[in-house]
């Protein structure tokens, strides 16, 4: 069984051989430009637009959902839906979407499993999204490590 990596480093710039998938976590109103979203975009311009048009179109934009963008020959960006609006709702829950991310994670696990790729990331849905780690590190392992996938955390 695998476990979860931790390294000090820019998730943008995912360390390994082979291919790597970068997750993060999106909106599902389609608002991009706060957080990780900023260090893609200013890494490759595919991630952003392609949300923009995901969004745009309707189709499958939702909650759980993850759009696989290629930005280099071995590397995609997997824009996570997990995050409803981008700040606290009426009754105080932060953006995250705890259900989201899990299912989200259950669909990344098979996109992985196929392109035969690790798994990078920020501690994604701690910083605006509102969310906690000691749940969402239960998520990753629970959908990669324990599948066998590799993932490594970085944290900056």
């Amino acid at each position: 069984m695998q476990t979860i990596s931790y390294v000090k480093g820019d998730a943008t710039k995912p360390k390994g051989e082979g291919p790597k998938i970068i997750v993060h976590i999106c909106n599902d109103i389609g608002g991009w430009g706060a957080g990780f979203v900023l260090a893609l975009s200013n890494r490759w311009e595919l991630p952003e637009k392609n949300y923009h048009d995901w969004f745009k179109s309707g189709k499958n934009f939702k909650l759980g959902e993850v759009q696989m963008v290629q930005v280099e020959p071995d590397i995609w960006v997997a824009n996570l839906i997990g995050q409803r609006d981008v700040v606290p709702g009426e009754d105080g829950k932060p953006p995250i979407r705890y259900k989201a991310v899990y299912l989200g994670m259950e669909k990344l696990e098979k996109k992985a499993k196929k392109l035969k790729a690790s798994v990078h990331m920020p501690r994604i849905g701690c910083g605006l999204a509102g969310g906690k780690w000691n749940k969402i590190e239960p998520i990753i392992s629970e959908n990669l490590t324990e599948q066998g996938i590799p993932v490594t955390v970085y944290d900056l």
